[in-house]
């Protein structure tokens, strides 16, 4: 593997990411190596981020649907993000990567609150820092918890660690002849109504122009591949922007 390509990276994890097989929940093998792919980037001196959602344990969204109040969802939605962002930093230290939770809802005893100058420091210090809680504010998903903290603390591209090789016309598990696209711009996304992630935090992104890549988190080794410069999955990003290979 060739050397980092980026200094500062934030990863988006979804929550279901770490259920496995069973449907919810977490599993303790699918964190491990989970945790075994970021100590890897790590390795390497690239400066990361995670934002990890809550799906496995609770959905506000889908709470929502069945009667409960929204706001009351989301907070409970939130909370599923501290106990896998918990889960997680307990996975990383059990491998020797030094790690700081901190959460956008204050929870002094499990988590540090959320600061942005104290997150940098934390990151220039070298220890992967984990955002809990999504923004802090009902309403607002975890996909654009990530654009937003990404943007905050000056990471040069995000993430989005997915099921699938990328973003496809239709979804790839119901239809075989889904497409796949190597590169789109954010307009695009927008305009054909793509699942990338939901258009605020595409919406984000764009007027900032942080590039986003999806790829396929359950290949072995594909987001160190991804910080080294090598090309994976889809690459949502304005026309000019350049990757930098490796």
């Amino acid at each position: 593997m060739s050397k980092a390509r980026f200094q500062r990276v934030t990863i988006k994890l979804s929550g279901e990411a770490l259920q496995g097989d069973a449907g919810y929940g977490i599993d303790p093998a699918i964190l491990d190596t989970i945790a075994e792919e970021i100590k890897a980037v790590v390795t390497l001196g690239v400066e990361t981020a995670v934002v990890i959602g809550g799906g496995n344990i609770f959905r506000g969204v889908r709470a929502s649907a069945k009667g409960m109040d929204r706001a009351s969802a989301d907070y409970m939605g939130m909370m599923a993000t501290v106990m896998n962002a918990i889960a997680l930093q307990d996975g990383l230290e059990r491998m020797g990567v030094d790690t700081r939770v901190l959460s956008a809802i204050e929870m002094k005893e499990v988590a540090e609150p959320y600061i942005r100058r104290r997150a940098t420091r934390h990151l220039e210090k070298g220890r992967v820092v984990i955002f809990a809680a999504g923004t802090g504010n009902p309403f607002f998903t975890t996909d654009t918890a990530a654009a937003l903290r990404a943007m905050e603390v000056g990471s040069q591209v995000l993430l989005k660690a997915t099921r699938v090789d990328g973003v496809y016309d239709k979804d790839p598990e119901k239809h075989s002849d889904a497409v796949r696209f190597d590169r789109l711009d954010y307009l695009q996304v927008l305009s054909r109504s793509l699942h990338v992630m939901d258009s605020t935090a595409i919406s984000l992104c764009k007027e900032n122009n942080l590039p986003i890549v999806v790829f396929d988190m359950l290949a072995s080794g594909n987001i160190e591949r991804v910080v080294c410069g090598q090309t994976l999955g889809t690459l949502v990003a304005p026309e000019a922007y350049k990757w930098p290979r490796g």
